[in-house]
């Protein structure tokens, strides 16, 4: 029904107002009481599916990358809808507006998307008693509260200059680690001018050693882009492990326009931005399996860049991912994408 129902509605809506449509939905999904519980008991992983890492219990090893909840306003709709985690963010110590629009465009026939949305969200002074509220909620263990794994992910904010990115994150680390299941710092995405070279390790080393010295006990992961040469991911994965990061997130999304289906013109239209989707599968899982090779067996390594289906999921757990996250596919499946991940990888691993 979803397939019919995205050929002929959502595909014609402008990108972003069907996000904004959908997001609207999912955020007002827990205040439906007894439609929200009979949606969760459809959505609720297997328990053979649950994961430990962290030091945390994911109901899945499939989340929500960041990007699509910026403001942890639809934590408690995701995780009815079967996500075992919801990566929020990316969240700035200064709000900010992002890019002027349109800044997110569909390429159909690659079940990819090109935005440039530049970090919109209302800041981590806004975020951190909302989460805080979504923790303490948790915490009461009130019926139908939360249940899922909160990761936070922050970034530079656009005001800020490059040579002052560590103050900028540590003041988001200081307000948000203590509210997060997780941290994630993004130097990865393309939409803030500068943030990509915080990448280069003389850059990189300081920033995450003082992220991870203000976070106190919250685990602290990286995010990088799949545009490193395998040697630099080599490098970071190193650079992790020797800081005693608890994990890298692979990957962000990318400036490559190769291999596309998508006519050119369409794609040109599009203009600037970080692709994601499908076109992004290959490169990701050589990515992710260069940094497993490199990194020491405790370390999470969290996947993230064109996985669409179950065997897509399963696919990176075998070649050494401790989490899935996936984003874009979920415009193409529909609210139920999750719970067609979940069944998938138990079907499969009883297979």
């Amino acid at each position: 029904m979803y397939p019919l129902l995205f050929a002929l509605v959502l595909r014609r809506i402008d990108p972003e107002r069907a996000h904004h449509l959908a997001f609207t939905v999912i955020r007002l999904l827990p205040r439906l009481g007894p439609i929200a519980a009979l949606v969760r008991a459809a959505t609720r992983p297997h328990p053979s599916l649950a994961v430990t890492a962290l030091g945390l219990r994911f109901d899945s090893p499939f989340g929500v990358a960041a990007g699509f909840d910026k403001d942890g306003e639809a934590v408690d709709g995701l995780w009815r809808l079967g996500f075992g985690h919801v990566e929020v963010g990316t969240l700035t110590a200064v709000a900010q507006a992002g890019n002027p629009t349109p800044r997110l465009f569909r390429l159909v026939e690659d079940r990819a998307v090109v935005n440039r949305m530049g970090f919109n969200n209302s800041g981590a002074d806004v975020a951190a008693p909302r989460l805080a509220a979504e923790r303490a909620r948790r915490r009461r263990g009130r019926r139908g509260g939360i249940r899922g794994v909160i990761g936070v992910n922050i970034g530079k904010s656009r005001v800020v200059e490059v040579d002052d990115a560590i103050d900028d994150y540590l003041y988001s680390t200081r307000l948000l680690a203590p509210v997060a299941d997780y941290l994630a710092v993004n130097v990865s995405s393309p939409n803030t001018p500068g943030l990509r070279g915080l990448q280069e390790l003389d850059r990189l080393s300081p920033l995450l050693a003082a992220v991870k010295a203000a976070a106190g006990a919250t685990p602290v992961l990286v995010k990088i882009a799949p545009d490193l040469t395998d040697d630099q991911v080599r490098r970071i994965a190193a650079l992790a492990g020797d800081l005693g990061l608890d994990g890298i997130i692979a990957t962000n999304t990318t400036l490559s326009r190769s291999g596309l289906a998508t006519p050119l013109d369409t794609v040109e239209a599009a203009g600037a931005g970080g692709l994601s989707g499908a076109p992004l599968a290959a490169r990701s899982l050589q990515v992710l399996r260069i940094i497993r090779s490199a990194v020491p067996a405790q370390m999470c390594v969290i996947s993230v860049g064109g996985v669409d289906t179950a065997a897509d999921v399963a696919e990176r757990l075998a070649a050494g991912a401790t989490l899935v996250q996936g984003y874009t596919a979920f415009l193409y499946r529909g609210p139920l994408w999750a719970r067609q991940i979940n069944r998938g990888l138990l079907a499969l691993r009883r297979a």
